[in-house]
């Protein structure tokens, strides 16, 4: 194997010079205001930090359309390629954050909930405010129908009834936004970052696109059913660790052994498969928390790590980076987000 890792990482060292690698960033905010909740806020000073240091470093600030465009079609994604996308509808994305994206001239997506919209629940959009920023280009995606928590089952509710409420809870939420501002992009931003095997199946079959809330970038091999974000607020906000997020690449991963983020054991155990070429195995590292996990090598390719203690009630994450042969300064990320309910 040694033999392999080293021609490989040369190899790779040598294209790294010819071309840039293949990843770009997706970041994520909420509230754009000084009076939420910090853990899901930015401030406005924040956002045009943030979107002044992207204009003076040279980052390409492209329209998710365009990534996926690229995405499905295999065509060459640039290593400083950026989207910024916002959840949960809140008013403020209209009345502060629209005016900065657009005195910078950037596209970006809203993954809007129509349900609380229509019911008015919260600090929410209002459809005339959504069709203002349609009407000046923002692209409008689904948030589902009343920002659920998707993966759970209502009480006494089989596999198969809770597959077809969330089919039609996911095309429900898709004829709202078409109705009220013609478009239909066929992307589904799942509630709280929460999916599973299950329902990333569904979003397949639908022809939909199903992004995450787990952190990482996005390569030509990331799956098109879990697309990572970032999150770009509360103790994210801060620019020195936003500039970091910016310079990560993907894993090329070709399989997801053990990866449904709906846990069956506690602690779940995490197992890829990678294609292996820009990073040395031995300089993989995993963390959960504060732990650092030791990766166990199945073979050359294949590689699992496991927690020492459960993971808490509700989210978590396993955390796994590598440093880059070919880019200075960049590091591999891949985030693999657990759920126990």
């Amino acid at each position: 194997m040694r033999f392999f890792v080293i021609f490989f990482a040369s190899l790779s060292i040598l294209l790294g010079l010819l071309s840039p690698a293949q990843a770009a960033v997706m970041l994520i905010y909420h509230h754009v205001a000084d009076d939420t909740p910090r853990v899901s806020s930015v401030t406005a000073d924040e956002l045009r930090q943030h979107l002044q240091y992207l204009q003076d470093h040279n980052f390409q600030v492209i329209g998710l359309d365009k990534l996926v465009n690229q995405l499905k079609n295999g065509e060459p994604i640039a290593d400083n390629a950026v989207v910024i996308t916002f959840d949960d509808s809140f008013e403020n994305n209209y009345t502060t954050a629209h005016p900065i994206l657009m005195e910078f001239g950037y596209p970006y997506t809203i993954f809007i909930s129509p349900g609380s919209i229509d019911n008015r629940v919260g600090p929410v959009l209002s459809w005339e405010q959504v069709r203002k920023m349609a009407a000046d280009g923002v692209l409008v995606a689904n948030h589902a129908m009343n920002h659920e928590h998707m993966t759970r089952r209502q009480p006494g509710e089989s596999e198969a009834d809770w597959l077809a409420r969330m089919e039609q809870n996911i095309l429900q939420a898709e004829r709202r936004i078409k109705q009220e501002t013609g478009q239909s992009h066929q992307w589904l931003a799942y509630p709280y970052g929460e999916f599973n095997n299950t329902l990333e199946a569904l979003v397949k079959k639908l022809g939909f696109i199903g992004i995450g809330q787990q952190s990482g970038a996005i390569g030509p091999a990331t799956l098109l059913t879990r697309i990572p974000r970032y999150p770009a607020a509360g103790q994210y906000a801060d620019l020195s660790k936003l500039a970091q997020k910016l310079r990560t690449l993907a894993f090329d991963i070709s399989d997801y052994l053990a990866a449904d983020q709906q846990i069956s054991a506690n602690p779940p155990t995490l197992r890829l498969k990678l294609n292996i070429a820009d990073f040395l195995p031995q300089q993989l590292r995993c963390y959960a928390g504060t732990e650092t996990l030791e990766p166990k090598w199945l073979d050359d390719s294949t590689f699992e790590v496991t927690a020492s203690k459960p993971v808490n009630r509700g989210r978590s994450r396993y955390n796994c980076t590598a440093p880059s042969l070919s880019k200075k300064g960049y590091f591999y990320w891949y985030s693999q987000p657990w759920l126990n309910n």
